[in-house]
């Protein structure tokens, strides 16, 4: 058994009262929390201390909606016009570069970005997949991935008609059955689905029914952007969460990204499901499609966290993007503060109960040991009342010092322990420039 005491620093406990404690640590054996507070140094004989005193301890970060394989599209212009809208952003570079990774891209794109999430304090990544020319067995690729940076996920493959009919479900399948078989909760896995306008009725019949056979949960985009549902209403007959719900794929475990077009009746059945909605401030920002509705969403009781859709990992600036764009979009100063901070750090822990068995997000004995020590010794006073002000406006800009993942420390001072950083970075400099040469 191994275990690790945090000692010194301001622990920000992020439990029911958001207890703030001075002086305070974290004590670890093995990958669980054991005790919180104010800990005597004789108390436990620790194999390895880490003193964290004039910095914040706090629960690692959680993102509720990432895409790894999108690491390699920083820097490249797609050839052609720019895109004028979605639909086209989709087809001149997401499915272009999609198309071109092969299984190399897939590993080394993973675990570059989960060694960036580690680095910016994030320890629990629920991905959404998607490599065409390398499909099956991909989703293992992304395991050995999280495996070799240390972190935790839940991992799908996005199924579409776009390539291939069907294109995806035996690997979601095969995925899914052998987590369950496994039984390690470092990583699980759920049913994916691009979007309803790319998915035939026989494919989404088929999804419904594997995913429901293997009671995985599905995470698919809805509604992100005017095409989906126009496609969904013109194709299908209706809309894109009234199809979605007719297949039988709402539901406690079911994730849907963005619903950012949702009618009133399209919100009652995500709350009359249960199902849960993720949202991605920044990605709809870039893509010009709109500010979704998510404190309506907040206020009927849908349980809605907060994701990067591969745009970046950094969650606190995810939550900031959130509290900005809604008081712009509803041009109302009083709004969105701590509805955008519950996204992050309650909500994502939320959605996490629903598909880990392992308690996390939080600093409390039998919770998972998921911890990070952030470099930030506030100018004005921090306590359980204001720490929201703290987060969004101090935190944000503050770097993570230390990083630890089920008990095992993955960067101390800033500085990785896993060897080799530099020549991966290079590694990954000559895939990308590989890959963009392949993309026409």
């Amino acid at each position: 058994m191994s275990s690790l005491l945090i000692k010194n620093g301001r622990v920000a406990t992020l439990n029911e009262r958001l207890d703030i404690v001075e002086g305070g640590g974290v004590y670890i054996e093995d990958t669980k929390i054991v005790e919180v507070g104010r800990i005597p140094e004789h108390r436990h004989k620790a194999d390895r201390v880490i003193d964290a005193a004039g910095k914040v301890i706090m629960p690692g970060l959680i993102n509720a909606h990432h895409h790894l394989y999108s690491t390699f599209a920083r820097g490249f212009a797609p050839p052609g016009e720019p895109a004028a809208d979605f639909e086209e952003i989709l087809e001149h570079l997401w499915w272009k570069l999609d198309r071109a990774l092969d299984a190399e891209d897939v590993y080394y794109s993973a675990l570059l970005v989960l060694l960036d999430c580690v680095k910016a304090g994030c320890t629990t990544i629920i991905d959404h997949h998607a490599s065409p020319s390398c499909r099956d067995g991909s989703l293992e690729l992304i395991e050995k991935a999280f495996r070799d940076a240390g972190l935790n996920g839940c991992l799908c493959y996005e199924v579409s008609d776009r390539n291939v009919e069907g294109g995806g479900v035996e690997e979601n399948e095969r995925f899914i059955t052998r987590c369950l078989q496994a039984g390690d909760d470092q990583i699980t896995a759920m049913f994916g689905l691009h979007a309803s306008m790319t998915i035939g009725n026989k494919t989404l019949d088929r999804c419904a029914e594997i995913g429901n056979r293997l009671r995985s949960g599905f995470h698919v985009h809805a509604a992100e952007d005017r095409i989906d549902q126009q496609v969904t209403q013109k194709e299908f007959r209706a809309r894109v969460l009234e199809r979605f719900h007719a297949a039988g794929i709402t539901g406690p475990k079911s994730i849907f990204v963005h619903c950012v077009h949702l009618d009133p009746a399209e919100r009652d059945l995500l709350r009359g499901t249960n199902s849960m909605v993720v949202h991605n401030p920044e990605s709809n920002m870039n893509n010009a499609v709109g500010a979704a509705r998510w404190m309506d969403l907040l206020k009927s009781g849908v349980l809605v966290g907060l994701g990067t859709d591969g745009m970046a990992s950094a969650m606190i600036a995810s939550a900031r993007a959130a509290y900005l764009l809604q008081r712009h979009a509803q041009e109302d100063p009083r709004v969105a503060f701590g509805e955008s901070c519950d996204l992050l750090l309650k909500n994502n822990r939320a959605i996490c109960e629903r598909i880990f068995r392992d308690k996390r997000g939080v600093l409390a004995p039998g919770a998972l040991a998921d911890v990070i020590v952030v470099d930030y010794t506030p100018f004005t006073p921090m306590n359980s009342g204001n720490f929201y002000g703290h987060l969004l406006y101090g935190l944000n800009d503050a770097p993570v010092d230390t990083t630890v993942c089920r008990g095992r420390v993955l960067m101390e001072q800033g500085k990785l322990a896993r060897p080799g950083e530099e020549e991966l970075r290079a590694k990954c400099v000559e895939r990308a420039a590989k890959l963009w040469k392949r993309i026409r």
